[in-house]
């Protein structure tokens, strides 16, 4: 009598271990949304002249700075986090997500640090005796520059490649309902565009590019609340268990 045996599925595929990446995967994406009023709380930094020279508090500024940290390790983790499951779909776009992740966690924290730039020289040296005002408001819109342009290249420019590897890796393994990396493969080129218009100055940042992050935004969103309440879905798994690993 001849025994047939399978082989056992590659490491990291059982339906509990891609229930746990789904679930750690999911809450990540819903945390990169904490700092949604980032932008409100640091208009009086990006916008006011007079906040270095000692106008406003510190608080709202500091916790819209500390909401950033935690997005860009947020996003970095998602990244990791999701690395395994994708490299079994394509090693070029796992790689390239992790590195446009690792890349936009680095822009973010960049721009948080310009921000708190600011509240130091408020707090150190704008108060002191004979402190050259001309020179901290001039001091104060070089920080605040930085941040705009840190803010365009991270969290504006990063989420459109995101979109593309990630949205390619969703697609293909149909893990998800093919309806959401859609959205995002839908929504790069878009993004894409209205970030290169604002780079050339062809319009604002406060223009069209609302209009265009929406489909990103409701990408990551609805991608983060399928993966945290449903997981991957199971024939798409069972799938990836039996699939050899790409080259």
């Amino acid at each position: 009598m001849t025994t047939i045996t399978h082989p056992p599925a590659p490491a990291g595929t059982s339906p509990d271990v891609m229930r746990r990446t789904s679930l750690a995967a999911g809450i990540l994406y819903l945390l990169t949304f904490v700092s949604i009023p980032t932008l409100a709380i640091f208009q009086p930094v990006r916008e006011r002249a007079g906040f270095i020279l000692g106008a406003g508090s510190d608080s709202g500024v500091l916790w819209g700075a500390f909401s950033e940290v935690v997005v860009a390790l947020a996003g970095i983790g998602t990244a990791v986090v999701l690395y395994p499951v994708a490299k079994r779909v394509s090693e070029t776009a796992a790689l390239g997500f992790v590195t446009a992740r690792v890349l936009e966690g680095a822009l973010i924290i960049s721009g948080v640090v310009s921000v708190l730039s600011v509240l130091t020289l408020r707090n150190d040296v704008a108060g002191t005796p004979g402190a050259d005002e001309a020179s901290l408001l001039t001091a104060g819109h070089t920080l605040a520059a930085t941040y705009e342009w840190t803010f365009l290249l991270s969290q504006s420019l990063m989420p459109a490649f995101n979109a593309l590897f990630l949205g390619f890796v969703m697609y293909r393994s149909g893990l998800v309902p093919r309806i959401l990396p859609l959205l995002g493969l839908i929504g790069a080129p878009l993004l894409l565009a209205a970030d290169s218009a604002i780079f050339f100055g062809v319009f604002d940042r406060t223009g069209p590019i609302a209009l265009a992050a929406l489909p990103i935004a409701v990408w990551e969103f609805s991608l983060g609340v399928y993966l945290t309440v449903k997981g991957f879905r199971p024939a798409a798994v069972a799938a990836l268990a039996s699939a050899r690993s790409p080259r």
